[in-house]
């Protein structure tokens, strides 16, 4: 016996009721919305004053128009593009070592079998990213110091030297702080040691998501570990990394704030300032509202624009993008 049945196609949800279905979830990032509407859109409204003559006392609406003088003013100064330079290259040596050190240090974990092991060196490493940035940089100050540890490690080894035969005098310690050229991956190295942990939760989790048929395969074919991580492990991830190398791509101009500002001494300034450190020394140091505001909008557009670039490419190229 034969049925003739017709299949009806489903019926598309209406919006309201995808809204009810999915109602305490809407509730729950409530909080979330409110928070980014506060915190980076309301804010905007302050882009007005780039284009003025911004004062205090006359407020938004009465203060004078300047039209573009203020950016004018910007790309003319020599500061500002030293100012920079600066941010372009602790931002490219923080994206290049972050990301490296991440997946390296992911990948070890994941070749770790020793669960207690593994989860020790997890620990140790995720707890940096919760210590304040003054506390890090305290640390670094003490550990970088004239009479401090590394300056302490490299004596005692010209003193070995020296009894050998292999060095005659003894070198005045290395002044870490004050050195210009050495601040930018001085930077970078702090900022490695605080977010290296924090940055491998990601990695790690999309290897897990990885077949472990793969692996079993790839040792039948004869591939070896190292082999396994070139041929299974980092294709696994290669979304992932994708992903966030076009957002942290985004972020490009964002070389941090806190390392720079309390790092900083008149020895280093003109390698240490970032386009943050800058907006604050404009806006409430020396209260030119309108440079500050300018710098700041530049930045800002410069990143949206690099996002959607790297967006583009990475969707023409084949890869896995956010839009």
């Amino acid at each position: 016996m034969t049925v003739n049945a017709r299949i009806l196609p489903k019926r598309k949800k209406s919006l309201w009721n995808i809204i009810v279905q999915q109602k305490w979830l809407i509730i729950m990032s409530v909080p979330v919305l409110l928070y980014v509407l506060l915190f980076n859109y309301a804010p905007m409204w302050g882009w007005i004053t780039a284009f003025q003559d911004y004062k205090p006392k006359d407020g938004l609406m009465n203060s004078d128009w300047v039209g573009i003088k203020n950016f004018s003013w910007l790309f003319s100064r020599p500061e500002f593009l030293d100012v920079l330079r600066n941010t372009l290259a602790m931002s490219i040596i923080n994206l290049v070592f972050g990301t490296v050190s991440a997946i390296v240090l992911a990948v070890l974990l994941n070749e770790v079998t020793k669960t207690g092991f593994k989860r020790v060196v997890q620990t140790v490493t995720y707890l940096p990213h919760f210590l304040s940035m003054v506390i890090v940089v305290s640390m670094a100050q003490n550990i970088f110091s004239s009479n401090g540890v590394i300056n302490d490690f490299i004596g005692k080894i010209q003193d070995l030297l020296i009894k050998i035969g292999l060095m005659e005098n003894k070198p005045m310690p290395v002044f870490w702080l004050g050195e210009k050229k050495i601040f930018w991956w001085l930077q970078g190295v702090i900022n490695v040691w605080k977010e290296v942990g924090w940055g491998t939760i990601i990695y790690i989790s999309a290897m897990t998501s990885i077949d472990p048929c793969l692996y079993e395969a790839a040792s039948i074919d004869g591939a070896g570990r190292f082999k396994r991580i070139l041929h299974v492990t980092l294709p696994g991830i290669k979304s992932t990394f994708v992903i966030l190398l076009i957002m942290n791509i985004g972020h490009l101009l964002e070389a941090g704030f806190e390392i720079q500002y309390l790092m900083e001494n008149s020895q280093v300034q003109d390698y240490s300032r970032t386009i943050d450190v800058f907006v604050m020394h404009y806006g409430i140091s020396k209260m030119q509202y309108g440079i500050a505001s300018a710098a700041g909008m530049f930045k800002s557009v410069v990143a949206i624009i690099l996002l959607f670039g790297a967006n583009f490419i990475a969707s023409k190229l084949g890869e896995d993008s956010l839009i």
